[in-house]
């Protein structure tokens, strides 16, 4: 005779979206044992999209004791329920390919799915809210030495036989619910100082690659501290220049995370103009400065445009959201990248790129949306250097 397991599952995000995590725990549907239980902090999501995380992990969890058994699954998530059981159409595309994941674990005719109300689901609640509290202190969630609570749980109440059909789509319009999924968000960090930052002279990718400062050292430490605390941060990408790499490195290492450079999140390539102030730029290449004030297309003496640039940066942008999808990553860059990804989330004119102040060791946040849409979320925060 098959095992017949229970798995109850739930998520949540506090902001919906905000940060979130899942729980779930594999019960024996006879003697009430808790088999197996699971829980991951996941960044930035909404709620529904935490709950499908839950129960992925519970299905998972469950086949990995046994992929043969029965399985009764329990949620208080009724959209979540009513989706895998057929019964409800699933309006989001983001939710369509988590369902179908839940799908694939197991075949259709082995699970089975009940609403169950939210006090009976106190066991993959605190998993879930242990998790994200993990997130929040920057860990990751680990298994309590406490005993697991032993109640047995209520008996299932139909057959475990009723197939799953599968969840039909439908398509998403302006009436569609307002819920777009997890967001990938890129957390940017502009490098902490140089020697050259105080001076506010041009340090782009053609000239010398200067190391951090003493302060800049400083920063980078601050900033780290501080991203810690938050919690949120699930992976690391840095400009190739030292200053970049220095102060990602700072944060990764605090973070317990590794540092992915990404070439396109480079400096401009200030020609000439390296290593001079503007009024040195302004006495020495007159006619150069007043065109790249003037234009996008223009570029500094021998250097690089900002059209350039944004083809490079939207470049890399596209790629770290295919490769970081539903993720929170810091990239730590330079000013004009930075700058040219807040003003392409807002649709910006170029020009908007001389109205926007970037202070060393700043933060700024844009988040992305399924349906192709951005939202800037903060912009130029130096709190944490106070």
């Amino acid at each position: 005779m098959a095992n017949r397991f229970i798995v109850e599952a739930d998520g949540g995000s506090r902001g919906n979206p905000g940060p979130a995590g899942y729980g779930a725990v594999v019960l024996d549907a006879v003697t009430g044992e808790a088999l197996a239980e699971a829980a991951e902090y996941i960044g930035t999501a909404t709620n529904n999209v935490a709950e499908y995380q839950g129960l992925i992990a519970g299905l998972e969890a469950a086949k990995a004791l046994d992929p043969e058994a029965a399985i009764q699954v329990r949620m208080d998530s009724k959209l979540v329920v009513e989706q895998m059981s057929g019964r409800w159409k699933i309006k989001h595309p983001d939710m369509k390919p988590l369902a179908a994941r839940a799908a694939s674990v197991f075949p259709a005719g082995q699970v089975r799915y009940q609403w169950i109300p939210r006090e009976k689901n106190k066991h993959a609640d605190r998993l879930a809210n242990e998790a994200m509290d993990a997130g929040k202190r920057g860990e990751r969630w680990e298994p309590s030495r406490a005993a697991v609570p032993q109640t047995r749980p209520e008996p299932v109440a139909e057959p475990l036989a009723e197939p799953l059909s599968e969840p039909k789509a439908t398509p998403v319009g302006w009436a569609a619910p307002a819920d777009l999924g997890t967001p990938s968000t890129f957390v940017l960090l502009r490098h902490g100082e140089t020697a050259l930052t105080p001076q506010k002279r041009f340090s782009g990718s053609a000239g010398p690659d200067p190391e951090l400062s003493q302060a800049g050292r400083r920063q980078a430490e601050a900033v780290a501290a501080a991203l810690a605390a938050r919690g949120t941060i699930q992976a690391v990408v840095s400009s190739p220049l030292r200053r970049c790499r220095e102060t990602a490195e700072t944060v990764a290492a605090r973070l317990g995370l590794e540092v992915r450079v990404e070439d396109g999140l480079r400096e401009a390539d200030f020609g000439a103009w390296e290593g001079l102030t503007f009024a040195e730029v302004r006495e020495r290449y007159p006619a150069d400065l007043d065109a790249w004030l003037a234009s996008s297309k223009a570029a500094p003496t021998d250097g690089e445009s900002f059209a350039a640039v944004a083809r490079r940066v939207a470049v890399s942008r596209d790629k770290l959201l295919a490769r970081y999808a539903g993720r929170t990553v810091l990239l730590v860059t330079h000013v004009t990248p930075i700058k040219t990804l807040v003003r392409l989330a807002l649709g910006a004119p170029p020009e908007s790129m001389f109205r926007m102040e970037l202070a060393a060791a700043s933060l700024s946040a844009v988040a992305y949306y399924g349906d192709g849409n951005a939202s800037l979320r903060l912009l130029n925060d130096t709190a944490h250097l106070r």
